[in-house]
């Protein structure tokens, strides 16, 4: 079997409401880029990754068109180590993570998607085969919602079967952010997990100050206090703030997780398949993370990542994000009381609505 064709597009997806954060602002689309890799035999693996807003998507598709895809052509495509060192190796020079990540990623998944169909194992099971099943939360984002809203968008998510809820924080003053704790604390009882995210927002004082804060209610984790290259920050962090944290979401290589786990400054790594470079190496954060005792978590695309974390020992909570592809994929994700349900079709199991995302081709 060899790689016959990969074809990639580009679409604006838009959200249903406008999402905010402490660092992005106003979110009213994200940009998604497909892969489509076709062997000679006809078969065909599907792959993505996505970008908020309309930043770096066409640059994503373009390092796929013109530096990826010419060096699969006739490969075999079973071959997954062998292309992603390839892949990663022809984009070294210019990326080392960014936007190459992004790229490879979207190449990565199509890979991975075509090596279980062509064994006819969904992907939780060819990955490591420990469960069909994760634990899910939900990731709001949800800075600037009121309290009202915010308790609306909470009772919704605990309807539709979730257990676990995450909750924005970074507004302008720490008050306030600890009065909307305190409150999803006492809307959700103390039996359901709490999480809170600052996307980056704070100095390392600051996030030990806010974490301090947050303690007394309860919280699971604090996720992305600062920024995610000051490791001793983080370890700071950790160490005086009380708090648990999570971090990986803007990390795009092994590397940097490498660094956070062996400085002790993380307690729930978190890599993105969409944007460390695919499953080859989220899988290799992953059995990292083992050797340290550690729990991994995830960002975004819960479609794949319930495949990923059914898929390892040491799994924690599954996001279920924002950016969701319900609308525009056949069978979404099932959550059944507090477990999302990989499912048992070969491959990913993802299938879009080709006609549904044609109308949003960039």
């Amino acid at each position: 079997m060899s790689i016959a064709s990969v074809h990639c597009e580009l679409y604006q997806i838009p959200l249903p409401t406008v999402l905010t954060d402490a660092m992005h602002g106003e979110m009213r689309h994200f940009a998604l880029i497909v892969v489509r890799i076709r062997t000679e035999l006809g078969e065909e693996g599907v792959g993505y990754t996505y970008t908020v807003g309309k930043v770096g998507g066409s640059a994503v598709k373009a390092i796929i068109r013109d530096d990826l895809a010419p060096i699969l052509s006739g490969a075999d495509p079973l071959q997954n180590e062998f292309l992603w060192e390839r892949m990663w190796w022809r984009m070294h020079y210019v990326g080392r993570g960014g936007l190459a990540s992004f790229a490879i990623a979207a190449v990565d998944i199509a890979l991975w998607d075509l090596k279980c169909k062509s064994a006819g194992e969904p992907l939780w099971k060819l990955a490591g085969g420990h469960s069909n099943r994760a634990r899910v939360y939900a990731g709001g984002i949800d800075l600037l919602l009121p309290l009202d809203q915010l308790a609306r968008q909470t009772d919704a998510n605990l309807d539709r079967g979730i257990r676990a809820i995450k909750m924005k924080v970074g507004r302008d003053r720490l008050e306030e952010d600890v009065e909307r704790v305190k409150a999803m604390r006492q809307l959700i009882g103390s039996e359901y997990p709490l999480m809170v995210d600052a996307n980056m927002r704070w100095t390392v004082e600051e996030a030990i100050r806010a974490a301090k804060a947050f303690a007394e209610h309860d919280v699971y984790w604090l996720e992305e206090p600062t920024i995610p290259d000051d490791v001793d920050g983080y370890r700071r962090i950790l160490e005086s703030g009380g708090l648990p944290i999570a971090v990986g979401e803007n990390y795009h290589t092994i590397y940097e997780f490498q660094k956070i786990i062996a400085a002790e400054a993380v307690s729930f790594p978190e890599p993105d398949v969409s944007n460390i470079g695919g499953i080859t190496p989220w899988l290799k954060v992953a059995h990292l993370a083992e050797a340290f005792n550690l729990p991994v978590t995830t960002h975004g695309v819960h479609e794949l990542h319930v495949h990923l974390l059914g898929a390892i020992p040491n799994d924690s909570l599954l996001e279920a994000h924002g950016f969701g592809l319900e609308p525009f994929i056949r069978d979404p994700v099932k959550i059944e009381d507090g477990w999302a349900i990989a499912p048992d079709r070969a491959g990913h199991g993802v299938e879009f609505l080709w006609d549904e995302l044609e109308k949003h081709r960039a």
